[in-house]
């Protein structure tokens, strides 16, 4: 990934306590909750742990034992870089005020500013995604000509996408390849933690924020390099931030409003970011839209601001409004009539409103070839025909893109428990269908 001057400036290494963003006294709790989990802290340790540089953590470590509430345990060779630390009896007591305070250990955080301008700075160009990746991301699928054209600039603009239709035909897998290929093709720096209001918020989720792996040929022999994280290596950068595919986050019918609001943990006694926060630079995907346990009406209010500003506001427990970026595709998936769902109001400001339909005669027989192919069943021109006659069109079923992997992988079954060769036979399709097809009169 490229740095830009003006990201190069917000990720510089702080040296100093000043140059941090954070205040002193949410750096020194942090060192006093480690001291207190680990005892005995070498200065390398601490670095490893808060994801600072030795020369800013030597120097308040240095204070706060000129202060008495630390004491060097252990000396190397190599000066106060081999220096080894544990509390003094004060430093105890200072230990326990910062864990009433709060149980986090991990990388420091960063400050709000830094982080919008951060985000700000990686999501104001267009996604560098081309019409060929997009067509390589939905190659798995079956779908009509062209299809990518209706969907590719919704997602190199990174704004808005509105998926619908009939259900068992692909809007869920649609979306989730291409939040896959977005996590593939770039990277994004993000901090791990974010300090507002004397309040820390991890924003790091090892489910949805994947560090990058850089795979382009290197000079070396061509072969690709496998750098994880160069943020956490190169001095040169804060390594606060992590380097991180897109993230993607995805939800169903579970959604709740609470997922959409700071969450504070009463025991941790720190903030978990809302789902809309840690998707910020990637995806976020609300699958089966209008199922969830809240009305659609409220979870689309929830959405009208954001959309139209690209600022979400988030509220701590003292009653503080935090303004945050919101800078993602956001991907809506429903089954269900849009007109019944959202108003057109809403709708305008969905930039992109893809209708994902069931297959033709001709779709279906490509998708069932290839089904026929992942379980390695032969095809069998006549037995398709027989399917698609005798339930289908004398039955005016309705086609769906998901139906012949099901009778597929259900006809597989069926010969695996009878310890025959799979093969597509009238007989067998018709157990098969009966099987699977509920048709309730």
């Amino acid at each position: 990934m490229r740095i830009s001057d003006d990201l190069a400036k917000v990720l510089k290494t702080p040296m100093t306590v000043d140059e941090l963003g954070i205040p002193k006294s949410m750096l020194v709790d942090l060192i006093f909750r480690v001291l207190f989990r680990e005892g005995d802290v070498s200065l390398t340790r601490f670095g490893e742990v808060l994801h600072l540089h030795t020369q800013l953590l030597d120097s308040v470590l240095a204070h706060l034992q000129r202060e008495h509430l630390l004491e060097i345990t252990k000396a190397g060779g190599l000066g106060r870089l081999s220096f080894t630390y544990a509390l003094t009896d004060a430093g105890m007591k200072r230990a326990r005020d910062a864990l009433e305070k709060s149980h986090y250990i991990g990388p420091a955080p960063v400050d709000l500013k830094s982080y919008t301008d951060g985000i700000h700075l990686q999501t104001n160009d267009r996604i560098p995604v081309t019409p060929d990746q997009v067509k390589n991301a939905l190659q798995p699928l079956v779908l009509p000509e062209n299809f990518h054209r209706r969907i590719g600039p919704a997602v190199s603009s990174g704004s808005s996408l509105f998926l619908y239709g009939p259900p068992g035909n692909g809007k869920t897998t649609v979306a989730q390849l291409l939040g896959e290929m977005l996590g593939n093709a770039e990277s994004i720096y993000l901090p791990y933690a974010l300090a507002v209001g004397g309040q820390i918020i991890q924003i790091n989720d090892p489910l949805v924020h994947i560090p990058w792996v850089d795979k382009t040929p290197s000079t070396n022999g061509g072969q690709p390099s496998s750098s994880i994280n160069p943020g956490v290596t190169n001095n040169k950068l804060d390594r606060r931030w992590g380097l991180f595919q897109r993230p993607a986050v995805m939800v169903g019918g579970e959604l709740t409003m609470d997922a959409l609001d700071l969450r504070f943990e009463p025991v941790a006694k720190f903030y978990e970011a809302p789902l809309q926060l840690k998707a910020n630079g990637g995806m976020f995907l609300i699958d089966d839209f209008g199922r969830q346990q809240i009305g659609p009406d409220k979870l689309l209010n929830r959405w009208i601001v954001p959309l139209e500003s690209e600022i979400d506001f988030l509220r701590l427990q003292s009653g503080q409004t935090v303004e945050v970026p919101f800078r993602q595709l956001i991907v809506f998936c429903t089954n269900l009539d849009p007109s019944d769902l959202v108003d057109g109001a809403f709708l305008r400001r969905i930039h992109m409103k893809v209708e994902v339909g069931g297959p033709d005669e001709k779709k279906f027989f490509q998708i069932f070839v290839d089904a026929c192919r992942s379980y390695k069943m032969p095809f069998d021109r006549e037995g398709f025909m027989y399917l698609l006659k005798a339930w289908y069109r004398e039955t005016d079923r309705v086609m769906q893109s998901v139906h012949p992997r099901d009778i597929v992988k259900t006809i597989v079954a069926i010969c695996e428990y009878e310890g025959i060769r799979p093969q597509l036979t009238p007989e067998l399709i018709d157990e098969a269908c009966q099987s699977y097809f509920v048709d309730l009169g």
